[in-house]
Protein backbone atom coordinates (compact mmCIF):
# COMPACT_ATOMS: atom_id res chain seq x y z
CA UNK A 1 0.00 0.00 0.00
CA UNK A 2 3.22 2.35 0.37
CA UNK A 3 3.64 5.44 2.99
CA UNK A 4 -0.26 6.55 4.21
CA UNK A 5 -0.87 10.10 6.80
CA UNK A 6 -2.01 9.07 9.69
CA UNK A 7 -3.71 11.18 12.01
CA UNK A 8 -2.21 10.54 15.47
CA UNK A 9 -3.22 13.43 17.52
CA UNK A 10 -5.40 16.10 17.46
CA UNK A 11 -5.97 19.57 19.44
CA UNK A 12 -7.92 22.72 19.69
CA UNK A 13 -7.90 26.10 21.02
CA UNK A 14 -10.91 28.54 21.75
CA UNK A 15 -10.30 32.02 23.65
CA UNK A 16 -12.21 32.72 26.99
CA UNK A 17 -14.52 35.36 26.09
CA UNK A 18 -17.96 34.69 24.74
CA UNK A 19 -19.82 37.13 22.64
CA UNK A 20 -23.49 35.64 22.31
CA UNK A 21 -26.28 36.41 20.32
CA UNK A 22 -28.12 38.58 22.84
CA UNK A 23 -24.44 40.82 23.56
CA UNK A 24 -25.00 41.40 19.25
CA UNK A 25 -28.62 42.74 20.21
CA UNK A 26 -27.03 45.59 22.31
CA UNK A 27 -24.46 46.57 19.53
CA UNK A 28 -26.61 46.06 16.36
CA UNK A 29 -30.14 46.19 14.63
CA UNK A 30 -30.34 42.34 14.87
CA UNK A 31 -31.39 39.99 17.33
CA UNK A 32 -30.90 36.13 18.59
CA UNK A 33 -33.85 35.27 16.53
CA UNK A 34 -32.73 36.69 13.49
CA UNK A 35 -29.04 35.33 13.99
CA UNK A 36 -30.42 31.43 14.75
CA UNK A 37 -32.47 31.36 12.12
CA UNK A 38 -30.21 32.50 9.54
CA UNK A 39 -26.64 30.98 10.53
CA UNK A 40 -27.61 28.32 13.65
CA UNK A 41 -25.26 30.33 15.78
CA UNK A 42 -25.59 31.19 19.34
CA UNK A 43 -22.43 32.45 20.39
CA UNK A 44 -18.70 32.88 19.11
CA UNK A 45 -14.96 33.24 20.92
CA UNK A 46 -13.32 36.41 20.92
CA UNK A 47 -10.04 36.75 21.46
CA UNK A 48 -7.85 38.53 24.21
CA UNK A 49 -5.51 41.58 23.32
CA UNK A 50 -2.45 40.04 24.08
CA UNK A 51 -3.82 36.72 21.61
CA UNK A 52 -2.87 36.35 18.19
CA UNK A 53 -2.93 33.68 15.75
CA UNK A 54 -0.09 32.28 17.00
CA UNK A 55 -0.54 32.05 20.23
CA UNK A 56 -3.72 30.51 19.74
CA UNK A 57 -2.23 28.02 17.32
CA UNK A 58 0.76 27.19 19.69
CA UNK A 59 -2.00 25.85 22.38
CA UNK A 60 -3.65 23.42 20.29
CA UNK A 61 -0.49 22.37 18.48
CA UNK A 62 0.24 21.28 22.65
CA UNK A 63 -2.76 19.91 22.74
CA UNK A 64 -2.21 17.70 19.92
CA UNK A 65 1.20 16.89 20.00
CA UNK A 66 0.05 15.91 24.23
CA UNK A 67 -2.60 13.76 22.82
CA UNK A 68 -0.04 11.94 19.99
CA UNK A 69 2.83 11.71 22.66
CA UNK A 70 4.72 13.16 20.14
CA UNK A 71 7.46 15.72 21.39
CA UNK A 72 7.70 19.07 19.68
CA UNK A 73 11.27 17.84 18.29
CA UNK A 74 10.15 14.88 16.48
CA UNK A 75 8.22 17.15 14.09
CA UNK A 76 9.55 17.52 10.47
CA UNK A 77 7.09 20.06 9.57
CA UNK A 78 4.59 23.20 10.52
CA UNK A 79 1.94 23.67 8.28
CA UNK A 80 -0.67 26.53 9.19
CA UNK A 81 -3.16 27.17 7.33
CA UNK A 82 -4.29 31.06 8.21
CA UNK A 83 -6.08 33.80 6.74
CA UNK A 84 -4.95 36.05 9.69
CA UNK A 85 -1.43 35.59 10.13
CA UNK A 86 0.28 37.92 12.94
CA UNK A 87 2.13 39.64 10.67
CA UNK A 88 3.06 39.42 6.71
CA UNK A 89 6.58 37.88 7.93
CA UNK A 90 8.02 35.71 9.13
CA UNK A 91 5.20 33.09 9.03
CA UNK A 92 2.92 32.20 11.85
CA UNK A 93 4.67 29.02 11.10
CA UNK A 94 7.97 29.43 12.28
CA UNK A 95 6.37 31.77 15.23
CA UNK A 96 4.54 28.93 16.47
CA UNK A 97 7.96 26.49 15.42
CA UNK A 98 9.77 28.96 18.13
CA UNK A 99 7.42 28.97 20.67
CA UNK A 100 7.16 24.60 20.60
CA UNK A 101 10.80 24.10 20.33
CA UNK A 102 10.57 22.41 16.81
CA UNK A 103 14.17 22.83 16.17
CA UNK A 104 14.13 20.78 13.69
CA UNK A 105 10.96 21.44 11.72
CA UNK A 106 10.46 23.22 8.12
CA UNK A 107 7.79 25.81 8.86
CA UNK A 108 5.64 27.70 6.23
CA UNK A 109 1.67 29.26 5.94
CA UNK A 110 -0.57 28.47 3.65
CA UNK A 111 -3.04 31.10 2.70
CA UNK A 112 -6.52 29.52 1.29
CA UNK A 113 -9.03 30.93 3.95
CA UNK A 114 -11.66 28.26 4.82
CA UNK A 115 -10.45 25.92 3.05
CA UNK A 116 -7.30 26.33 4.15
CA UNK A 117 -6.87 23.26 7.09
CA UNK A 118 -7.45 20.42 3.71
CA UNK A 119 -5.36 22.37 1.68
CA UNK A 120 -2.37 21.83 4.21
CA UNK A 121 -3.55 18.56 4.49
CA UNK A 122 -3.14 18.00 1.03
CA UNK A 123 0.30 19.38 0.74
CA UNK A 124 1.21 17.48 4.10
CA UNK A 125 -0.12 14.06 2.61
CA UNK A 126 2.21 15.06 -0.21
CA UNK A 127 5.12 14.51 1.51
CA UNK A 128 4.63 12.06 4.05
CA UNK A 129 3.66 10.13 0.75
CA UNK A 130 7.04 10.91 -1.09
CA UNK A 131 8.73 9.75 2.19
CA UNK A 132 10.58 13.30 2.45
CA UNK A 133 8.79 13.37 6.49
CA UNK A 134 7.72 11.35 8.77
CA UNK A 135 5.91 13.86 11.22
CA UNK A 136 3.88 16.79 10.31
CA UNK A 137 2.06 19.02 12.84
CA UNK A 138 -1.28 20.77 10.76
CA UNK A 139 -2.56 24.00 12.91
CA UNK A 140 -6.15 25.85 11.48
CA UNK A 141 -5.79 29.27 13.17
CA UNK A 142 -7.73 32.38 12.48
CA UNK A 143 -8.58 36.14 14.50
CA UNK A 144 -10.96 37.48 12.47
CA UNK A 145 -12.61 39.06 15.10
CA UNK A 146 -9.96 42.18 14.10
CA UNK A 147 -11.17 42.60 11.02
CA UNK A 148 -14.68 42.82 11.26
CA UNK A 149 -16.77 45.82 10.25
CA UNK A 150 -18.53 45.62 13.94
CA UNK A 151 -21.76 47.86 12.05
CA UNK A 152 -22.39 45.18 9.71
CA UNK A 153 -25.07 42.85 10.94
CA UNK A 154 -24.43 40.67 7.11
CA UNK A 155 -20.77 39.40 8.32
CA UNK A 156 -19.80 40.51 11.48
CA UNK A 157 -22.33 38.33 13.09
CA UNK A 158 -20.96 35.34 11.45
CA UNK A 159 -17.20 34.90 12.59
CA UNK A 160 -15.44 33.83 15.60
CA UNK A 161 -11.96 32.75 16.75
CA UNK A 162 -9.55 29.92 17.44
CA UNK A 163 -7.40 27.48 16.63
CA UNK A 164 -7.58 23.72 15.89
CA UNK A 165 -4.47 21.20 15.06
CA UNK A 166 -3.75 17.92 14.10
CA UNK A 167 -0.49 15.59 14.03
CA UNK A 168 0.09 13.31 11.09
CA UNK A 169 2.85 10.30 11.18
CA UNK A 170 3.94 8.60 7.98
CA UNK A 171 2.81 4.82 8.55
CA UNK A 172 3.02 2.16 6.71
CA UNK A 173 -0.12 -0.03 8.26
CA UNK A 174 -2.47 -0.97 5.32
CA UNK A 175 -5.56 1.00 4.41
CA UNK A 176 -5.62 3.38 7.65
CA UNK A 177 -4.92 6.99 7.23
CA UNK A 178 -5.76 9.78 4.61
CA UNK A 179 -7.01 8.21 1.51
CA UNK A 180 -7.18 10.89 -0.80
CA UNK A 181 -7.71 14.81 -0.99
CA UNK A 182 -8.94 16.66 -3.23
CA UNK A 183 -8.59 20.48 -3.47
CA UNK A 184 -9.67 23.20 -6.00
CA UNK A 185 -9.62 27.35 -6.74
CA UNK A 186 -11.39 29.50 -9.04
CA UNK A 187 -9.94 32.96 -8.72
CA UNK A 188 -12.67 34.40 -10.79
CA UNK A 189 -14.68 34.51 -7.35
CA UNK A 190 -12.48 36.13 -5.35
CA UNK A 191 -14.42 39.52 -5.32
CA UNK A 192 -17.30 37.45 -3.38
CA UNK A 193 -15.41 37.51 -0.45
CA UNK A 194 -11.73 39.00 0.59
CA UNK A 195 -9.63 41.02 3.29
CA UNK A 196 -7.16 43.67 2.07
CA UNK A 197 -6.22 44.09 5.89
CA UNK A 198 -2.55 45.32 5.30
CA UNK A 199 -2.02 43.72 2.34
CA UNK A 200 -0.22 45.36 -0.16
CA UNK A 201 -3.24 46.12 -2.35
CA UNK A 202 -4.87 47.53 0.53
CA UNK A 203 -2.26 49.42 2.35
CA UNK A 204 -3.09 51.07 6.09
CA UNK A 205 -3.96 55.15 5.84
CA UNK A 206 -6.08 57.27 7.82
CA UNK A 207 -8.78 57.33 4.74
CA UNK A 208 -8.19 53.58 4.51
CA UNK A 209 -8.90 53.12 8.36
CA UNK A 210 -11.76 55.13 7.92
CA UNK A 211 -13.19 54.32 5.15
CA UNK A 212 -12.84 50.03 6.71
CA UNK A 213 -11.14 49.29 3.08
CA UNK A 214 -8.63 47.20 5.17
CA UNK A 215 -11.96 45.38 6.82
CA UNK A 216 -13.63 41.73 5.32
CA UNK A 217 -15.61 42.20 2.68
CA UNK A 218 -18.27 39.50 1.74
CA UNK A 219 -21.11 38.87 -0.92
CA UNK A 220 -23.21 36.50 1.18
CA UNK A 221 -25.73 35.13 -1.29
CA UNK A 222 -23.73 34.88 -4.34
CA UNK A 223 -21.06 32.68 -1.40
CA UNK A 224 -24.06 30.51 -0.37
CA UNK A 225 -25.01 29.33 -3.98
CA UNK A 226 -21.23 28.67 -5.11
CA UNK A 227 -20.25 27.03 -1.39
CA UNK A 228 -22.96 24.30 -1.72
CA UNK A 229 -22.33 23.43 -5.23
CA UNK A 230 -18.60 22.87 -5.36
CA UNK A 231 -18.54 21.09 -1.65
CA UNK A 232 -21.17 18.46 -2.83
CA UNK A 233 -19.01 18.19 -6.18
CA UNK A 234 -15.92 17.75 -4.22
CA UNK A 235 -17.42 15.13 -2.13
CA UNK A 236 -18.73 13.13 -4.70
CA UNK A 237 -14.84 13.39 -6.33
CA UNK A 238 -13.92 11.94 -2.78
CA UNK A 239 -15.70 9.19 -3.15
CA UNK A 240 -15.51 8.43 -6.44
CA UNK A 241 -11.74 8.17 -6.13
CA UNK A 242 -12.01 6.01 -3.20
CA UNK A 243 -14.77 3.66 -4.86
CA UNK A 244 -17.19 4.64 -1.49
CA UNK A 245 -20.41 5.49 -1.81
CA UNK A 246 -21.85 7.85 1.05
CA UNK A 247 -23.76 5.07 2.44
CA UNK A 248 -19.87 4.30 3.64
CA UNK A 249 -19.24 7.40 5.46
CA UNK A 250 -19.63 7.30 9.29
CA UNK A 251 -18.86 11.08 9.54
CA UNK A 252 -18.87 14.07 7.96
CA UNK A 253 -16.64 16.97 9.92
CA UNK A 254 -17.74 20.27 7.16
CA UNK A 255 -16.46 23.26 7.49
CA UNK A 256 -18.52 25.60 10.33
CA UNK A 257 -19.48 28.16 7.83
CA UNK A 258 -23.42 28.32 8.22
CA UNK A 259 -25.92 25.60 9.10
CA UNK A 260 -27.99 26.31 6.42
CA UNK A 261 -25.09 25.71 4.51
CA UNK A 262 -24.20 22.66 6.47
CA UNK A 263 -27.49 21.25 5.81
CA UNK A 264 -27.75 21.93 2.15
CA UNK A 265 -24.54 19.98 1.50
CA UNK A 266 -25.95 16.99 3.94
CA UNK A 267 -28.79 16.77 1.94
CA UNK A 268 -27.05 17.61 -1.37
CA UNK A 269 -24.54 14.72 -0.89
CA UNK A 270 -27.55 12.62 0.63
CA UNK A 271 -25.70 11.97 4.38
CA UNK A 272 -28.19 11.52 7.12
CA UNK A 273 -27.95 14.60 9.71
CA UNK A 274 -27.09 12.01 12.59
CA UNK A 275 -23.42 11.79 10.65
CA UNK A 276 -22.76 15.27 10.08
CA UNK A 277 -20.84 16.68 13.30
CA UNK A 278 -21.84 20.02 13.70
CA UNK A 279 -20.45 22.43 16.20
CA UNK A 280 -21.17 26.52 14.78
CA UNK A 281 -23.76 27.30 17.57
CA UNK A 282 -21.15 27.00 19.72
CA UNK A 283 -17.96 29.04 18.00
CA UNK A 284 -19.22 30.74 14.70
CA UNK A 285 -17.19 30.30 11.72
CA UNK A 286 -13.52 30.54 12.63
CA UNK A 287 -11.96 30.24 8.97
CA UNK A 288 -9.60 27.72 8.98
CA UNK A 289 -9.99 26.41 12.56
CA UNK A 290 -13.50 25.00 12.07
CA UNK A 291 -12.60 21.90 10.88
CA UNK A 292 -9.43 20.71 13.26
CA UNK A 293 -11.78 21.99 16.19
CA UNK A 294 -14.93 20.45 15.27
CA UNK A 295 -12.46 16.97 14.90
CA UNK A 296 -10.94 17.47 17.90
CA UNK A 297 -14.08 17.56 19.56
CA UNK A 298 -15.54 14.49 17.42
CA UNK A 299 -12.55 12.82 18.87
CA UNK A 300 -13.21 14.35 22.49
CA UNK A 301 -16.78 12.95 22.50
CA UNK A 302 -16.24 9.33 21.04
CA UNK A 303 -17.72 10.15 17.45
CA UNK A 304 -15.01 8.58 16.01
CA UNK A 305 -14.17 4.85 16.45
CA UNK A 306 -11.27 2.90 14.85
CA UNK A 307 -12.38 2.15 11.25
CA UNK A 308 -14.97 4.90 10.42
CA UNK A 309 -14.93 6.25 7.50
CA UNK A 310 -14.24 10.15 7.98
CA UNK A 311 -15.23 12.93 5.36
CA UNK A 312 -14.05 16.10 5.97
CA UNK A 313 -15.01 19.56 3.36
CA UNK A 314 -14.90 23.04 3.13
CA UNK A 315 -15.32 26.18 1.07
CA UNK A 316 -13.46 29.76 1.07
CA UNK A 317 -12.41 32.61 -0.06
CA UNK A 318 -10.19 32.44 -3.46
CA UNK A 319 -12.87 30.97 -4.30
CA UNK A 320 -11.04 27.86 -2.69
CA UNK A 321 -12.42 24.19 -1.59
CA UNK A 322 -11.65 20.89 -1.22
CA UNK A 323 -12.32 17.69 0.56
CA UNK A 324 -10.40 14.78 2.21
CA UNK A 325 -11.29 10.69 3.14
CA UNK A 326 -9.74 9.36 5.97
CA UNK A 327 -9.73 5.69 6.97
CA UNK A 328 -9.87 6.12 11.27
Amino acid sequence: MGLRSRIIGTGSYLPEKVLSNHDLESMLDTSDEWIRTRTGMSERRVAADDETSSTMGVEAARRALKDAGVKAKELDLILVATGTPDMLFPSTACIIQKEIGAVKAVGFDISAACSGFIYALSVADQYIKTGMYKKILVVGTDLLTRFLDWTDRSSCILFGDGAGAVILSAEDNGDKGILSTHIYSDGTYGGHLYLKGGGSSGRLSHEAIDSKENLLKMQGNATFKIAIRKMVEVVGEALAANGKVISDVDILVPHQANMRIIKAVGEGIGLPPEKVFVNIEKYGNTMAATIPIALDEAVKEGRLNRDDLLLLVAFGGGMTWGSALVSW
